[in-house]
């Protein structure tokens, strides 16, 4: 009788997870995925911001509106949203703003970061975060 429900377990296995005889079938690239996502996905470039305590809500407007008129001075950038972080988890980190930009290219994102009109937001921003976060990831569908 176990070896009836092992040969079960071990037959559905196979067909959960798939079986391949031959690992070259599976053997994709790094770089072939990469190169694949880069072609049929869109770059996303997600700021995370912390004020700091005591940052005036009047210079909290007037940050988010810098960075909301970006889209504007800069064409690389395709979408452009925002919001205020309401995760009810407290996992936040103290983090309270999400940015969240999309870029064609990575070409796209390095004529960005470079950007006078990026650059002068980041000089608006000075002395008024207490912690920011990054993060960039091509989008899987």
């Amino acid at each position: 009788m176990k070896n009836i429900g092992f040969t079960l377990l071990f037959m559905m296995s196979f067909s959960v997870f798939g079986f391949s005889g031959s690992e070259e079938k599976n053997d994709i690239s790094t770089e072939k995925i990469e190169n694949s996502m880069a072609q049929d996905s869109l770059l996303r470039h997600v700021v995370l911001f912390k004020f700091k305590e005591g940052t005036a809500p009047e210079k909290i407007k007037e940050i988010e509106d810098a960075f909301a008129a970006l889209p504007s001075k800069i064409p690389q950038i395709i979408s452009y949203e925002w919001g205020l972080n309401n995760s009810p988890e407290g996992l936040n980190k103290g983090l309270t703003h999400c940015f969240f930009l999309t870029f064609k290219s990575e070409e796209d994102r390095a004529i960005y970061l470079p950007h006078p009109d990026h650059k002068a937001f980041g000089a608006l921003l000075s002395g008024h975060l207490d912690d920011v976060t990054v993060v960039d990831y091509w989008a899987s569908k």
